[in-house]
Formats: structure tokens, C-alpha cells, sequence
């Protein structure tokens, strides 16, 4: 699990510890990973860029315990708010520092070609979000943040996995009827997980 946001007491926190609970709760064994707790550097340095293609091993020895969490990984739990149309920029530089080049995908060796996936272990995607947008809204801008999860990194994962989708849209009216409805069907939906 791959938990991102800046306050503890937050609702994502609540939705955090409700996964959890409900996935060890049905029997599975989950990695939490804290991102802002743990004080992970989101920013690819200049050298880190300027290595991304040649020398993956030094760039995956920097974050090595990630690393090691995703190819054990069965399965991926994000927990994260909706800011702009995607995850939290500390998010978005974990998985650009992170699913590197022999790690999660290779490099095509020719134009055209497309990256072989290399996280064919992952058999589950998971993302519980928030937005303060509304569904509509989202839907009519294609939701970016959405697809970068179930388009982009699922396909690097197993063809055969599924993917779950939770989210509360329109989080800044949400009343606290809505919020509890919703991490009811978080831990109804993860306790179900086999």
C-alpha cells in the first residue's frame, strides 16, 4: 500500500487505516508505505535524469527498499487525494523515481515498438482517491488522474489483473453521511479481496 498525503488525521488517513484493516482483516499481508512519514525525495535529480536510461541499477539502488516492495508486490493499494487532476506531486515523483526503465518496463530498441511490461507479478491495482470535483465533471475532461493509474501503469502489470477504482467525488461538500458511506464500501470492497 502506497499511502501519500501530508496530514496525519486527514480523511485519506481514516481511508488508509480502513484498508488495512480490511485487507489483513481477509488474510493478506500488506507493505505500508508512507510517503511523506518515510520523508521521500519525490525530485529525479539532474544525475538521476541524466542516468535514467544508462545506468537503471544506480538509479534503483537510491530508492532500493521501493524497488524491492514492487517486485515482490502481488498486488498495489494507492491511497491519495485528487489535487489537480492527479496525485499529489510527492506520488507522482515516487512512481517516476521508482518504475524505472528494467524495473517496470524495458525500453523499446526501435522507434515504433511499444515498452515490454515488466510487472506482470502485480495482479491487482487498487486506488482509493478523493476529489473535490464532481463525477461529471471528471468524466467530461476524461480524468487524468484516473487513467494515468488504469491505463498507464495497468498496463505494465499482469493481463489477467483487475483493477478497483474508489472514489469520492466531490469531497469539498461531502458531509460526514457521505464520508462514512464511503469508507464502509472501502472495507466491504477490500474485505471481499481474494
Amino acid at each position: 500500500m502506497v499511502y501519500c498525503h501530508p496530514v496525519e488525521g486527514s480523511f485519506c488517513s481514516a481511508l488508509r487505516d480502513r484498508a488495512l484493516a480490511a485487507l489483513r482483516g481477509a488474510g493478506h499481508e500488506v507493505d505500508l508505505v508512507d510517503l511523506y512519514r518515510e520523508g521521500f525525495d519525490p525530485v529525479l535529480s539532474t544525475a538521476e535524469r541524466q542516468a535514467y536510461l544508462a545506468d537503471t541499477a544506480w538509479l534503483a539502488a537510491r530508492v532500493q527498499r521501493h524497488v524491492e516492495l514492487l517486485k515482490r508486490a502481488e498486488g498495489l493499494v494507492f491511497v491519495y487525494p485528487t489535487w489537480w487532476y492527479g496525485p499529489p506531486a510527492m506520488l507522482k515523483g515516487w512512481l517516476e523515481r521508482t518504475w524505472l526503465p528494467d524495473i517496470a518496463f524495458s525500453i523499446p530498441r526501435k522507434k515504433g515498438e511499444k515498452p515490454a511490461p515488466l510487472m506482470q507479478h502485480i495482479r491487482w491495482l487498487c486506488c482509493i482517491t478523493t476529489s473535490g470535483s464532481p463525477w461529471w465533471w471528471l468524466k467530461l475532461i476524461r480524468d487524468p488522474g484516473k487513467m494515468l493509474f488504469v491505463r498507464g501503469l495497468r498496463a505494465l502489470m499482469s493481463r489477467s489483473g483487475k483493477v478497483t477504482w474508489l472514489q469520492l467525488f466531490s469531497m469539498n461538500n461531502a458531509t460526514q453521511v457521505d464520508r462514512e458511506r464511503f469508507l464502509l464500501r472501502v472495507q466491504r470492497v477490500l474485505a471481499g479481496v481474494r
